[in-house]
C-alpha cells in the first residue's frame, strides 16, 4: 500500500498523502486493485499486499454480472475444500436466498458450477490461486461486503435512459418497470389506475398456465440426449468406421450400393427396430412391413 501511495504522489505530482491514498481508494473501489489479505477494497498506507486486477474483470469491460453468474461462483466456492474459499455468512445467506429464486433452474447452475471446477483443477496451483482471489475481488465489487458502498449501483431511470429508452430488463425476481417513450428530462406523472376485476382475472389466468407448463430437469434431457447418442453411434461414419470402407472420405462407394440393395445388412435391421420411422424410411423396410399387413389384410393402411 506504501508503495502505491508513494507512486501515485511522485507520477501524479500529488503533495498531500491524504489526497494520493483518497484517489487510491477511488481505484480500488472500482476493482483495479484489490488487496489480498481482506475484502475491504479501499487502499492503506502499510505494509497491505495489493495485487492487480486481470483486464478480463475491469469494469472498463461494461461487466454486467447476472444474479445466476454470482450463483454459480458461490456454488463454485462451496465445491472447494479450501479454508480461503470458504463463504462468509453474508455469502451464505445469499446463496440461500439465490437457490429459492433459481428453484426451477438451480440443477443446471450446479452442473455449471461443477464443469468450472474441473476446468479450475487442472490448472497450475499458482495459477489457481491468483485467478481465485481475481474472481472474488471482481465479486467484492459487484456484490460488496455489507456495510461497504456498492461502486457499480446506478439508479434505475438512469440505466433506461442511457442503454434503452424503450424498454428495461426484467429482473430476477420478475421486478419489471414498463417503458416509457417521453423525454428523459421531464416524465410527465401518469393518472394511477384502479385495479379492475377484469385485471385480477387475467392475472389469474396467466398464473394458472405458468403453474401448468410442463417443466423437463436438466439431467432428464441430458440422459435422453446421451441415450440417443449412444443407440446411433454405430450408424454414425464419422465416429464409427464404415464397413468395408467410408465413403465420404474414399472414392469406394461398396457401402452405397450395400445400403441401395435389397437384401438388409443385420445391421440394417436392426436399426429397424428403433421406431417405426426408422423401419419406413427404409425402401426394404416399408415392403418388408407391406408384406406383413398384406398377410394380415390390412395393407390399406400403408397405401
Amino acid at each position: 500500500g506504501t508503495d502505491i501511495v508513494q507512486w501515485l504522489m511522485k507520477n501524479l505530482s500529488i503533495e498531500d498523502p491524504a489526497e494520493a491514498i483518497h484517489l487510491g481508494s477511488l481505484i480500488a473501489a472500482q476493482g483495479y486493485i484489490f488487496p489480498i489479505s481482506d475484502h475491504v477494497l479501499t487502499l492503506k498506507d502499510d505494509g497491505t499486499f495489493y495485487r492487480f486486477q486481470a483486464p478480463y474483470f475491469w469494469p472498463s469491460n461494461c461487466w454486467e454480472p447476472e444474479n445466476t453468474d454470482y450463483a454459480i461462483y458461490l456454488c463454485k466456492r462451496t465445491m472447494q475444500n479450501k479454508a480461503r474459499l470458504e463463504l462468509a455468512d453474508y455469502e451464505a445467506e445469499n446463496l440461500a436466498r439465490l437457490q429459492r429464486a433459481f428453484a426451477r433452474k438451480w440443477e443446471f447452475i450446479f452442473m455449471q458450477a461443477e464443469a468450472q471446477v474441473k476446468i479450475d483443477r487442472k490448472k497450475d496451483k499458482t495459477e489457481r490461486k491468483i485467478l481465485d482471489s481475481q474472481e472474488r475481488a471482481f465479486w467484492d465489487v459487484h456484490r460488496p461486503v455489507p456495510g461497504c458502498v456498492n461502486t457499480t449501483e446506478m439508479d434505475i431511470r438512469k440505466c433506461r435512459r442511457i442503454k434503452n429508452p424503450q424498454k428495461v430488463k426484467k429482473s430476477v425476481y420478475g421486478v419489471t418497470e414498463e417503458s416509457q417513450p417521453q423525454s428523459p428530462v421531464h416524465v410527465p406523472s401518469q393518472p394511477i389506475r384502479k385495479t379492475t376485476k377484469e385485471d385480477f382475472r387475467k392475472q389469474i389466468t396467466f398464473l394458472n398456465m405458468q403453474i401448468e407448463r410442463h417443466c423437463l430437469k436438466m439431467s432428464k434431457v441430458a440422459e435422453s440426449l446421451i441415450a440417443y447418442t449412444e443407440q446411433y453411434v454405430e450408424y454414425d461414419p464419422f465416429i464409427t468406421p464404415a464397413e468395408p470402407s467410408n465413403p465420404w472420405i474414399s472414392d469406394d462407394t461398396t457401402l452405397w450400393d450395400i445400403e441401395m440393395s435389397k437384401e438388409p445388412s443385420q445391421q440394417r435391421v436392426k436399426r429397424w427396430g428403433f421406431s417405426m420411422d426408422e423401419m419406413l424410411k427404409d425402401p426394404v423396410g416399408r415392403d418388408q412391413f407391406l408384406r406383413f399387413l398384406e398377410s394380415e389384410f390390412s395393407s390399406e393402411n400403408l397405401r
